[in-house]
């Protein structure tokens, strides 16, 4: 078994710092902000060959948890109830306590419920960088932890040495198996995208039949991008719940800046993208701005409208009247009208988002893709240009997610942008495509002769004497005009 270490700690003693070194990565959002991270989050982590007292190739788990600030109301609650699920799916505990700040009551709360845990924990020391280590180590032997690391998470002190020192703790030869999967490999990664409090991470837990990430009635609950494994009937996802997006004149934390970031990093990552819209609101130019990053990242499209349980036939008829007017450009996209909260219509955003990732990942053969460009502009004729018509020779498949289309011809840059609509609906029709965009990209060949057409050839001598015998008297002619 795999070792699994679950950091657990008071807000703002560096537990995501700690959690970015471990993994050698910057996964977690990391700020002198307490209580930034709510979720958990899991990330994995190799002690390689290349790292001072290293166990060659020893892997491991780290899960990141949200700070125990001892409320057990509101929020609070929710974030610990996270911190005690990633405590039972660990075989060890790593107590993060500060070593500026000293012992505190809240650091005893936590101990006394870790101990009753009956997980074997390890006592670390954080921030012992303008500290004395020894001295810091001191204060907290109290707790009655026989195993005190001091360490240094921001600069790495002490980090290398304490990882390998647990690691040693665990029988070799026994981490073929992940019992907590970070990510599943080759899944179909689905981002749940929205403005705050639409409903993304009750959505996420409705689909997961458990508490997975922190949902509470309150804008802003989520603030990095948690990846979630799943499995249902044997297809694999990657569940990604992501900070909700507000305008930005509304933007007043720097933090806040860091989770948008994110959220448009989880998009680039996705396959598919579940936009969530919230029924009882009017749809907003804040969400036709998100919808825009999704098709400009090229990603699959599904449109889930939550909250619609409990609304009237005139509030149904509202929304989707607005859903016409102000959003006719995801007519490829499939709608969704849904209750995260009670589970209805969730079950059908399945087939939806099979569809559309099968339809990004479609591959069509040149020749194809060929024949339905032959089809389509002999069924709508090019334009005529500069006296001349518009030639395309071929087409072949430029690449997936979004489902690219690259057309050869001659002076494709003066197609106007109504016949390259035409031709995106068309191949879209043809080839049954949903949930997905299909980008044109045209290609003009080089002409050879371009340029060349105001310089004469100089003739060879031979040419000379044919042109000669066939028109003499032309030629005599310029060569008394020349000896004049």
């Amino acid at each position: 078994m795999k070792p699994v270490f679950a950091l657990v700690g008071r807000p703002n003693v560096g537990k995501s710092t700690l959690f970015n070194r471990l993994t050698k990565s910057r996964d977690a959002l990391v700020a002198d902000f307490p209580g930034l991270t709510r979720d958990r989050k899991y990330g994995q982590g190799v002690l390689g060959a290349d790292d001072e007292y290293n166990e060659e190739g020893r892997s491991y788990l780290v899960i990141d948890t949200g700070g125990l600030s001892g409320g057990d109301a509101g929020i609070d609650e929710y974030m610990a109830n996270q911190t005690w699920l990633a405590v039972d799916e660990a075989n060890t505990v790593l107590f993060i306590v500060d070593g500026r700040e000293g012992l505190t009551s809240a650091d005893h709360l936590v101990a006394d419920r870790l101990r009753k845990a009956g997980k074997s924990v390890f006592l670390v020391v954080n921030k012992t960088d303008t500290v004395d280590p020894e001295q810091a180590k001191a204060d907290f032997y109290q707790l009655g932890f026989k195993d005190v690391f001091a360490i240094a998470a921001a600069h790495g002190r002490g980090v290398t040495q304490m990882i390998s020192a647990l690691l040693k703790t665990f029988p070799e030869g026994e981490d073929e198996e992940d019992e907590v999967p970070i990510e599943y490999k080759d899944s179909i990664r689905i981002a749940f995208v929205g403005r705050p409090n639409v409903g993304k991470s009750t959505l996420i837990n409705r689909i997961m039949g458990e508490e997975r990430v922190v949902a509470f009635d309150k804008p802003g609950t989520t603030r990095d991008s948690i990846y979630v494994p799943f499995e249902r009937d044997g297809q694999k996802y990657t569940l990604i719940d992501t900070a909700g997006v507000r305008r930005r004149a509304k933007v007043k934390e720097a933090i806040e800046t860091f989770s948008i970031i994110k959220t448009l990093s989880a998009i680039e990552n996705s396959h598919v993208v579940i936009m969530i819209l919230d029924a009882h609101e009017s749809i907003t130019d804040q969400d036709a701005h998100l919808l825009g990053l999704v098709l400009d990242a090229g990603r699959s499209l599904v449109l889930a409208i939550n909250k619609w349980d409990g609304m009237s036939k005139y509030e149904r008829d509202r929304i989707k009247v607005q859903l016409e007017v102000k959003l006719p450009f995801l007519d490829f996209a499939d709608k969704h009208f849904i209750s995260a909260l009670h589970g209805t219509g969730v079950g059908h955003l399945y087939k939806s988002v099979h569809e559309a990732y099968d339809s990004a990942m479609l591959d069509v053969s040149t020749s194809r893709m060929t024949r339905m460009l032959q089809t389509a502009t002999s069924a709508h004729q090019l334009p005529v240009v500069a006296a001349s018509r518009i030639k395309l020779r071929y087409a072949h498949q430029g690449g997936n997610n979004p489902f690219t289309v690259i057309i050869h011809g001659n002076q494709t840059k003066r197609i106007p942008g109504s016949y390259k609509r035409y031709l995106m609906n068309y191949f879209r029709d043809t080839l049954k495509l949903k949930g997905t965009q299909v980008r044109i990209q045209f290609k003009t060949g080089d002409n050879p002769f371009e340029g060349k057409g105001d310089k004469r050839a100089k003739l060879s001598p031979s040419q000379m004497y044919r042109k000669k015998k066939k028109n003499p008297h032309k030629v005599s002619d310029k060569l008394s005009k020349k000896r004049k």
